[in-house]
């Protein structure tokens, strides 16, 4: 299916230098794209690249194009955010190519009778939804999930196969959860008594906002007594443990493999990198943004980057230098005492 360079400018936004007539049936990177493709730059850097791609016409930044018009016999779309339209636009594309899920409950599918599925829901094949479950209009369980007792999905939320959903959890609309993720399980609660542990109940939840997307096998356990929050617009990553009572605040991203401990608060607009650490008790304000692989064990209490990470170096490297950080402190003490040296004969010189 072509679409006019015209129709996209309309939809979208954007000053268009070329003809609003030229059809474009997808987009693709700078490097992949034909001549009936459109394509992006919005890492400037890349710029050379330009001259060498064959897309039909290129999403670009105003003050890129200034120095592309002579390498690039293309059409152009200016915007003010390269990144942004072409998501926007990407995702017009694939929904074109979609196909919708039959409406209604796969006959594999166990639906207890006391639960709500809205008509226009879409149940798959081997479905578990127990008692006083909701799911809300539009709403698609994939495959094999398993939604407990008191769940409520509301509108327009995809579930992937094989998710898991503990009781009493709620999830907004328009959220996407991958393959494999589980929703609400027991958070680590224990209790030591002369060395055996006793288990806490977990009796919260785990509330999830609107537009949420969540990764597979990531896991959010429920809380111990409260809840544990997903805000609004939260983006979690694939394999991302968050602990119980968390509070993770509206529109904060989490790439990969994070981990964040029981109780931990995290602010609004926050970012994470892979294998980034927060230990459990801490308060993140708005607007903090932690390298990958940091360790955060500390309350942040302004906005900023934050890293913790030692760099990377040759193993023998890394082993003198933690014999050095290990032999730290006797090394401040000698020093002190020579500068009370040096401090005692010069002022007898």
């Amino acid at each position: 299916m072509s679409i006019r360079l015209g129709e996209l400018v309309d939809r979208f936004g954007g000053q268009l230098i070329g003809s609003p007539d030229l059809a474009v049936t997808g987009i693709a990177p700078l490097s992949d794209a034909g001549p009936d493709q459109l394509s992006f730059l919005s890492n400037s850097k890349l710029r050379g690249q330009v001259a060498l791609s064959k897309a039909a016409a290129l999403i670009v930044s105003n003050q890129d194009h200034a120095g592309l018009i002579d390498s690039y016999p293309g059409a152009f779309i200016l915007v003010d955010n390269p990144y942004v339209h072409f998501a926007r636009v990407a995702q017009y594309f694939a929904s074109l190519h979609a196909v919708a899920p039959a409406k209604g409950i796969h006959p594999s599918a166990s639906v207890s009778p006391h639960a709500h599925v809205d008509a226009s829901a879409s149940i798959g094949p081997h479905v578990t939804i127990e008692a006083e479950a909701v799911v809300g209009p539009h709403s698609v369980i994939g495959a094999g999930c398993f939604l407990g007792r008191g769940v409520s999905i509301e509108a327009d939320s995809l579930i992937h196969p094989n998710v898991t959903i503990y009781d009493y959890c709620s999830v907004g609309s328009r959220v996407i959860i991958h393959s494999g993720a589980v929703i609400g399980a027991d958070g680590f609660g224990f209790a030591n008594e002369r060395g055996n542990w006793i288990k806490i109940p977990q009796t919260g939840r785990v509330l999830i906002g609107n537009d949420v997307e969540i990764g597979a096998n990531t896991s959010i356990d429920r809380g111990a007594l409260a809840d544990t929050i997903i805000e609004d617009g939260v983006k979690l990553d694939n394999q991302i443990q968050i602990g119980h009572n968390c509070h993770i605040g509206a529109h904060t991203a989490m790439a990969g493999c994070v981990g964040v401990a029981g109780s931990a608060k995290i602010g609004k607009h926050c970012t994470f990198g892979g294998a980034a650490m927060v230990l459990g008790h801490l308060s993140i304000v708005d607007n903090v943004h932690i390298s990958s692989g940091s360790m955060v064990t500390r309350s942040i209490l302004e906005p900023g980057q934050y890293t913790g990470f030692y760099p990377l170096a040759k193993n023998a490297d890394w082993e003198k230098t933690a014999s050095i950080v290990r032999n730290l402190s006797s090394m401040r003490e000698k020093i002190r005492q020579l500068e009370k040296i040096i401090k005692s004969l010069t002022e007898k010189s």
